[in-house]
Formats: C-alpha cells, structure tokens, sequence
C-alpha cells in the first residue's frame, strides 16, 4: 500500500470517528442531514427587525415581541404596536426577548415577559421577568416579578426564555452577562442560571437553594452560558439549549439544583482558538443531553406534537443564527439520534414555535415570521 493511499483511508477514517463519536455519557455526534423537499414556507408576519418572542392568544392572533423594545398585536394581516411596555434597556444582545401566557390565561389574563431592564441600583441593566395583562391596545397591572443584580454595562449574554410547566411553576433563563468567571457557578449571585417561581412571583418553599446563606433562592438550576431556548416537554420536565464559545453549544434537561458545569467544563474554546478550560466532565456537574462542535448559535426551540407534518412529530427544532437555517433533531428517548437541516439561507432564525393550528412557525431577523406546510 503506498504511503499516500494509507494517509487517505487514515483521513477517513478520523472523518467517520468524529462523526460518529460516542462518549462514555452516551453523548452521539450526529451529521447533518441535507435539507428535504418536503414541505414550503409562508410569509405571514412580514417586515420585522428581530421577532424575538411570538404566542398566540385565544382568538387566534398573535403577539410578538421585537428586540428593540416593541411589542406587536398581529391579527387579520394588521400589525398595532402595543402601549404600556416597560422601559427596555437595549444594548447589545439585549432588549425586550421572550413573551408567553399564563396556562390559565383565558380566566386570569397574565402575559409574562422576559426584558432587559435598568431598573433598579447602577449603570447599563439586566434581565427581568414581568407580567401584565392586556387592555385593549395597551399593557396594565404591569408587576416585575424578578430583576437581576447588578446592573451592568455588558451587552452580553441576557438570556432569556420564559415558560411554564404542569404545576404552574415559571421558569425563565438569565445568562452570565459576559462574566463567566463569577457569576455562573456562584449561587448568591444572578446570571448563568434557570430561575423557577411561582405565578405571583413568590419563591417556592422547595425551591433548591431556599436554606442557603445568601444565596439567590429563586434559582433551579446554574453553571449555564446563555440560554435562548427553553421548552416544556410533554414528559413534564423543562428542556433548555444555552449558547458555547466557540463550539459547545449545549442541549441540557434541567434538573433541581444541577449544576451545568459552565465554565469549569465545556466543549467549547476562547473564540481565538486558545482553551477555557483542558476538561469536559468532572464529578458534580452535568454532562448535556447534546452539544454541538462547532457551534450553530442556536436560538429558540419546539418539540412537535402535533401531526400536522408526517415523520415529524417527537423532534425538536432549533434555529441557528450562524448558520440562518433550522435544525430538526429526532430523538430516540432523550437522545439525538439524527440531524436534518431544513430552511436553508433563510436568515438569522430567531425563534421557532408551533401554533394553535400545529403549524411550525419561525422568526427571522430582517424579514418576519414565517409557517412552515408540508406539501
């Protein structure tokens, strides 16, 4: 055999290892499929700087939130901007993020937001979860149920998804702020952390951290980067994805009082290449359910449960603003067992929700909101 056919069978070799690595945790690094000719996109919202967050009100219409601080009534093919927002401080990756009702939003009318806020002590802001209810074309009883310490100048890393699970808890994500070597694995302080409170607001008594010292007792969960996904699987548990470095994005089932391991452990590097850290694991810290080598950037995130689309339902959809495409991931129990790009070129994919009608619907910066139908 000569030398050069050796080094090509060696180089493909490491190609298919590396696709089809398997770690001690179970953790598959799967290829990605091509985009399918099965289904075709609808422009429905057009005209939107960066749909941040969408949820859909009982008649059907929907509300979305714009990074900028505008949140938008859709219905009928009209767009009215909504009165009555809190001060959003824009600034960066920040601004007024995620939106989502009140499981019993048809009896209590509360909307829950996630935003960027100066409120309270210092320069610049931090993430804040509020509600309020809608009035007509306006925002009342607006009430800040939490508000992230300190405030900061960073533009960086504010999250920030918000939903509900089966009891009736509120969970919503804060990221590290850009300060990954304090905040993340320190519990008296916010940032790099999932939050859990009741509807109104008031801790929970068995919340995680509620007997320690000092510490920030709405927290569940903390060692996270930058969650911008956040979803309720139908199983009852609270599925997130957070942003890495360079390489590492995570996809993490949150669990009471787990520590994701951020900084300390990733997968990820320093974006000019150098390490954060020369380990992946270590005792006392999760291992995440997937992560990605190299990063996509993955914001938002859906698992299908409708049968709208044949072969789909049970995946999980991710957007990817690296890569401006949606990423559908099948899973086999909790684990990713293949990867299909779908919407490709499309643009910075922001959010991606199903809708009462159990269509797929996605926001794209610098277009809109788009369904998608199979054909």
């Amino acid at each position: 055999m000569s030398r050069k056919v050796f080094y090509l069978m060696f180089l493909m070799f490491l190609t298919l290892c590396s696709q089809e690595k398997i770690d001690d945790e179970g953790i598959k690094e799967v290829p990605l499929n091509p985009d399918p000719n099965n289904y075709e996109v609808e422009l429905v919202v057009p005209d939107l700087n960066n749909p941040w967050g969408m949820c859909w009100l009982p008649d059907g219409s929907m509300l979305i939130t714009e990074l900028s601080g505008d949140l938008i009534h859709f219905k009928n093919g009209v767009k009215t901007e909504i009165e009555g927002v809190p001060d959003v401080y824009s600034s960066g990756q920040g601004g007024l993020m995620d939106i989502e009702l009140h499981p019993q939003y048809n009896s209590n009318g509360w909307i829950y937001l996630t935003l960027a806020s100066s409120e309270g002590n210092g320069s610049g802001g931090n993430t804040a979860l509020v509600r309020a209810k809608l009035d007509g074309n306006k925002l009342v009883s607006v009430e800040t149920l939490y508000k992230a310490a300190p405030n900061t100048n960073s533009g960086r890393h504010f999250g920030s998804r918000v939903r509900f699970d089966n009891a009736g808890y509120v969970y919503f994500s804060i990221g590290d702020r850009g300060n990954r070597d304090k905040n993340p694995q320190d519990i008296t302080l916010d940032g790099g952390k999932i939050y859990r409170l009741h509807d109104d607001g008031r801790i929970p008594a068995d919340n995680p951290f509620v007997n320690e010292p000092n510490a920030k007792k709405a927290i569940w969960s903390y060692g996270h980067r930058n969650p911008q996904g956040m979803i309720l699987h139908p199983d009852g548990r609270i599925w997130t994805h957070e942003h890495g470095p360079k390489g590492g994005d995570e996809i993490n089932i949150i669990k009471k009082g787990a520590n994701y391991g951020w900084p300390v452990i990733t997968y990820g590097t320093n974006y000019d290449g150098t390490p954060i850290t020369d380990i992946t694991e270590k005792e006392g810290m999760e291992q995440p359910q997937y992560y990605w080598v190299p990063s996509i950037a993955p914001c938002g995130m859906e698992l299908l449960t409708s049968g709208r689309y044949p072969d789909w339902k049970g995946n999980l959809f991710i957007g990817s603003l690296k890569f401006q495409y949606l990423e559908m991931l099948k899973l086999q129990g909790e684990r990713v067992v293949e990867r299909t790009k779908l919407l490709s070129d499309i643009g910075r994919l922001r959010n991606v929700r199903q809708g009462p009608d159990g269509y797929l619907y996605v926001g794209v910066q610098g277009k809109g909101i788009y369904r998608i139908l199979p054909k």
